[in-house]
């Protein structure tokens, strides 16, 4: 008999990031990024559920809140030009985040994005993060349209 394991495949921190379609300038690759890196979450509810006498009725959603917080670093000129960014306008439109992964989970196109805010920034030597978290939409359950 074979032997029945799959291959776990491979992580790879250096391979996620940012592509932003209308601000290039802006897009983020490992060597701009913390440790902490790109923290991509899905949020809210991907179908409201609507209790019945005797069950469930789904209504699935066509988009979910998406929220990324890329964590930057202060010291390159990258953070400065997402804080000229945010003061200027903080709209970003479409974007595509990249997994750490170059087989299994494929990329995520983000519609409608912004900058929502900026984390703590401590100038007091002990960190290097400027964190700036961006949120839009990620369309889902595409059927819906058919």
């Amino acid at each position: 008999m074979p032997n029945p394991l799959t291959d776990q495949g491979v992580i790879n921190r250096i391979r996620g990031s940012v592509v932003w379609a209308n601000f290039p300038a802006l897009n983020v690759t490992a060597s701009f990024l913390d440790r902490d890196g790109i923290n991509l979450r899905l949020e809210g509810e991907m179908s409201m559920q609507h209790p019945t006498m005797s069950g469930i009725v789904q209504s699935p959603e066509p988009f979910v809140p998406v929220s990324v917080v890329i964590a930057l670093l202060k010291t390159q000129d990258l953070a400065d030009a997402y804080k000229d960014q945010f003061e200027n306008s903080v709209l970003l439109g479409e974007g595509t985040v990249w997994p750490d992964v170059s087989t299994g989970l494929s990329q995520f196109q983000l519609e409608n994005m912004s900058i929502q805010n900026v984390g703590d920034l401590l100038f007091n030597g002990s960190t290097p993060i400027f964190a700036v978290t961006c949120r839009g939409a990620y369309i889902i359950n595409n059927s819906l349209w058919d």
